[in-house]
Formats: structure tokens, sequence, C-alpha cells
């Protein structure tokens, strides 16, 4: 299997630095081939703009991202960079995408790492998304750090659950573009834990790791449930994230 471990760490001796090496080290272990786009180290920009599309725009006199991407997609136009992440991303069966959890969400770096590489015309298309996603048989999972308990993202937590604070990247980035999607690692406040805790925390990855292929996905309503308005249809139990009834 061919993994890509796309991480956003401002410090190598960070506990996110020790859970990538430690993915890095079990995956390879297990032959599987193992890269890793490291955002900070590599001085990743992550801001999307008209810098993104090398030549001509196809319009001049009004920049659309979405557009310009499509079209640099077909000329082989896009961004040097941009082309390196994906060519790294096609040849991924499995992701991880290793970040700390900064405001309820992925650091910036790694927000314009998506914003950039999963471009129109690569990653979704009209008609390609969801279970007809352009990345559809391919594999993603997250693993994260919080600063805070494991109680405060509990269902009932001050923060909220975690499923749903991670469900725009799980539901909006992810199964979006057709991954099938693990359930979060999620190491919970590993700075304010001692070393016993954290390397239990870092087992527990492991242990992850190896489990690949017997862990169950996380559930996302197929086409089916939905009716023409893509509401989920009466009678449809809702069970996806943060989706409800109403």
């Amino acid at each position: 299997m061919n993994v890509l471990i796309v991480y956003a760490h401002p410090e190598p001796t960070s506990f996110n630095g020790a859970m990538k090496d430690l993915a890095v080290e079990t995956l390879t272990a297990r032959g599987h081939s193992v890269k890793v786009s490291d955002l900070y180290a590599m001085g990743w920009n992550p801001v999307a703009g008209p810098a993104d599309i090398d030549g001509p725009h196809s319009q001049t006199d009004r920049f659309s991202l979405a557009r310009e991407q499509s079209v640099a997609m077909e000329r082989g136009t896009i961004a040097a960079d941009i082309a390196g992440e994906q060519a790294k991303l096609t040849r991924a069966d499995f992701v991880i995408f290793q970040f700390p959890v900064w405001w309820f969400s992925m650091p910036a770096i790694l927000k314009g790492w998506a914003d950039r590489v999963f471009a129109r015309g690569f990653a979704y298309l009209p008609g390609r998304k969801y279970d007809t996603g352009m990345f559809r048989g391919k594999l993603a999972v997250i693993a994260a750090t919080t600063g805070t308990s494991s109680d405060t993202y509990a269902p009932d937590g001050i923060d909220g659950d975690i499923l749903t604070v991670l469900w725009p990247i799980h539901n909006g980035l992810l199964r979006y573009t057709g991954f099938d999607v693990l359930p979060p690692y999620v190491a919970f406040m590993p700075a304010r834990e001692n070393e016993a805790m954290r390397n239990r925390q870092l087992d527990g990855w492991r242990q992850r790791l190896e489990a690949v292929n017997e862990t169950p996905r996380l559930f996302f309503h197929p086409a089916e449930d939905y009716g023409p308005n893509e509401r989920l249809r009466p009678g449809v139990l809702a069970r996806s994230g943060q989706q409800r009834n109403v």
C-alpha cells in the first residue's frame, strides 16, 4: 500500500511529530511505501490564487479560482508545487492527515494545502462527488492532537462532539472527494500528560495503524438515501455526523 502522510506542525519534537514518526516506522515495517509532506519544513504556500496557474489565465477580466483550476488541469499548467503534491496524492492508497486541532479545525497551512491541491478538475467535478468522487477507492484518516481533554470533546462536552468538530473535514473534504474515511485517532491533551500516558497514546496509534484493514469506516449516507433536492428522503434516519432529521 502506498501511504501519504500530510503533516502540519511547526515543531519536529512535538507530539504530532512523534505520531508522524511512529506512523512512518510502523507502516514501513509492515511493508508499505510511505511518503511524508511536511508542510512547515517545505515552506508550503497556503494561499490559493492567481499564482497557482502557470502561464496566461483563460479569462483576464475576472479571476475565478475554480474555473482557472479546471483549465489548468486540462492544459497541464497548474503550478509545479501543486502538481508535485497531486502526484503524491494520485499515487497514495491511504492518506493520513496529521495535525493539532487549532480553533476547532486544522492549521491554516493544511487548509491551504487542501485549497490548492484539491483543485477543481483534479479532486472534483460536477457529478463527481461523494459516492462518485474522484478519489473513490482511497482511504483517509485524521490523526490529531488537542489541547483539552476527551471530556470537553464528548457529545455533552463544552467543546462539542469531536466527530461534529471534524465533520467539515470528514465530509466536506474527504468524503466529498470520494475517500473512505476511518474514525479519527485523537490524542487528547498530550502536552498536559506524563510520559507514561503519552506513550500509551502512541501505543494506541500504533495499534490503530496495524489494524487499518479491520477498522470499520465512518458511515456516510449513500446517494440513494437522498432525494432530488439532496436532502434525506422521508423515513431515512439521519446517521452521518451532524446531520439530523427535521
